[in-house]
């Protein structure tokens, strides 16, 4: 299990942390492809790709699925394709730290949504904060953020939170990861008009293909290897903390690998959204604290007021 402090592994941190740093990592790569092929195009053979690790991963069994389970994973695969298809569509327009910062909020958004507490605004007043600070960057004299690219960036933020939801749904039916294979076939299918002729011009570019694989391994065999792992070792509370420095990590992967340099108002845009998703994620936590032990103090009550003598 690896060492532990405070009851957190050590182990679990590292991969967490790697999963994060490989993701932006693999979009950074993936920039180097839309000149070929696009961002669409680079998408579909990136979900391509991304299919074939997960059947042989996940080795899924669609044949005993019922009805409403395939309905859900096709739902999935089109929240899927919005994720991927809108996000690297951001990052071909606007500085990769900017389109992961945005993407965040759409996760945020969602679990405020979902909320119960007023408190959680304060979140949101943060998240939005943050916005308006990357507004401001984008209308000053030296920087100029394409507006349509923020717009993909937001698609993938709302596209994130419906495959949040739909999740939840399908990690009710299906066990594991059975259902993330066909999906992200499903996510291919659903982009191919877009992306097909992109996704041709690199099969025809066979010197590529070795950073296509780079790729697919750092945004997809990575990441989901590594958070698997991790979430058998720390609580799930600590383990969206940390997926919250992804934002932090893309801005430093743009300025070092893509000359995409930052200054002040875009680096308290990045920690204002960072804090928001951070904020959050501890109130949820602390909420669930309080629903466990409300639920363990009636249990206490009850077992009392049973064995209490006549």
């Amino acid at each position: 299990m690896g060492n532990r402090a405070r009851g957190i592994s050590i182990t679990g941190v590292i991969l967490v942390m790697a999963a994060t740093l490989a993701l932006p990592l693999g979009a950074a790569v993936a920039t180097h492809l839309f000149p070929i092929g696009g961002a669409w195009g680079v998408s579909t053979l990136r979900l391509i790709l991304a299919s074939v690790f997960l059947i042989l991963l996940a080795r899924p069994t669609p044949w005993r699925w019922s009805t409403t389970a395939w309905r859900d994973v096709v739902l999935f695969g089109i929240t899927l394709a919005g994720l991927n298809g809108f996000f690297y569509a951001a990052v071909e327009r606007i500085p990769l730290g900017v389109a992961v910062a945005i993407e965040f909020v759409g996760p945020l958004a969602l679990a405020v949504i979902l909320s119960t507490s007023r408190r959680d605004l304060i979140w949101v007043g943060m998240a939005g904060l943050g916005l308006l600070v990357l507004g401001v960057e984008s209308l000053s004299a030296d920087v100029t953020f394409d507006w349509l690219g923020m717009l993909f960036a937001v698609l993938a933020g709302v596209s994130w939170a419906f495959y949040i939801l739909f999740s939840a749904r399908i990690g009710r039916q299906l066990a594991g990861l059975e259902a993330l294979p066909v999906a992200t076939i499903v996510a291919a299918i659903v982009l191919l008009p877009v992306g097909f002729s992109g996704m041709v011009e690199l099969f025809l570019a066979p010197e590529i293909y070795w950073l296509a694989l780079l790729m697919a391994v750092l945004s997809t065999v990575i990441p989901v290897s590594f958070e698997m792992a991790a979430l058998r070792r720390i609580p799930r509370n600590a383990f969206s903390i940390l997926l919250s420095l992804e934002p932090v990590f893309a801005a430093l992967i743009g300025w070092v690998l893509l000359d995409q340099t930052f200054g002040v108002l875009r680096s308290l845009a990045i920690l204002l959204i960072i804090g928001a998703t951070i904020g959050m994620t501890v109130s949820a936590a602390r909420l669930s604290r309080e629903v466990v032990d409300q639920h363990q103090a009636r249990v206490r009550e009850q077992h009392e007021g049973e064995v209490r003598p006549e």
